[in-house]
């Protein structure tokens, strides 16, 4: 003779959705993890801009991403991740312009030199020649 009792469909039921809470409580406090991706990514990026000299050319746009990383990383100490990963985000972008502006600029003063010794050549052939071009 069997005394216990089998567990019948309601009480499997009721333990497998007591289970799914208790994982979905634990889920609910735990603390979000830090972007640590995108932080990376503002700091690589900041990083390759600092290396390529672009405070002479884009200074303000390099400023603004040192400040978003700043406040990315104390907005991790204040755990709020979302808002750190969109600062960092942000960072990383400001810090990818900084480096396009300065890449930019650069191309321009090596275009207007060369157009000034383009234009110093047709002076020197027209003198010499006495063509006008």
């Amino acid at each position: 003779m069997n005394l216990t009792p089998q567990p019948t469909h309601r009480t499997t039921a009721l333990r497998l959705l007591g289970g799914c809470a208790g994982l979905l409580l634990l889920g609910a406090c735990a603390s979000p993890e830090p972007p640590s991706q995108a932080l990376q990514a503002a700091e690589s990026a900041i990083s390759n801009a600092e290396r390529a000299r672009v405070a002479d050319y884009a200074a303000p746009e390099l400023g603004v991403a040192r400040d978003k990383l700043l406040a990315a990383n104390n907005a991790v100490e204040l755990d709020q991740m979302l808002l750190a990963e969109r600062l960092a985000q942000q960072s990383r972008a400001e810090a990818e312009l900084a480096l396009a502006r300065s890449q930019a600029a650069k191309a321009k003063v090596v275009n207007d030199e060369m157009r000034k010794s383009t234009d110093s050549l047709k002076q020197e052939m027209q003198r010499n020649t006495g063509v006008q071009q």
